[in-house]
């Protein structure tokens, strides 16, 4: 892991850029899903996440569910294409895990990727040397120009 000011990039994760979720490569079958550090503090103070059901079908870019907090209201971008085959139950009755513990206890969904290897193409490797200067310039335009 690198800290970034105070926020935390993961080595091992790829990241969706433009929606500031993570996936995390389980198996050749199952990809854990979740939003990036700078991604849930640039939300605000989360109340309420809905997610799509197991069984439905996502592509890269698509909505996984919504997350509202006091402030926005928007998409979970799924950073990779397939099904959804697991579903974090724990977030509708705790949403504030997306904030305490975006890395683990705060995932969003697994999926069972349909087209991995094109997808992982548009992700960013957090331990690619760009990753670092990306999550730094996120920092500056999400959480730092919003206070």
């Amino acid at each position: 892991m690198v800290k970034v000011e105070e926020f935390e990039l993961k080595e091992d994760l790829y990241y969706w850029r433009k929606g500031h979720t993570w996936a995390k490569i389980e198996s050749k079958d199952r990809v854990r899903i979740g939003i990036d550090d700078v991604g849930v503090r640039a939300a605000g103070e989360i109340v309420f996440v809905r997610l799509k059901p197991k069984g439905a079908k996502v592509k890269q870019g698509d909505a996984l569910g919504v997350l509202e907090s006091a402030k926005w209201v928007g998409p979970i971008e799924s950073p990779v294409s397939g099904e959804i085959v697991e579903v974090n139950e724990q977030l509708r009755k705790q949403p504030k895990l997306l904030v305490s513990s975006p890395y683990s206890d705060g995932w969003v969904a697994v999926i069972k990727p349909s087209n991995l290897e094109a997808d992982t193409a548009n992700l960013l490797k957090g331990s690619d040397p760009q990753a670092i200067e990306w999550y730094k310039k996120e920092i500056e335009e999400k959480v730092r120009k919003k206070k």
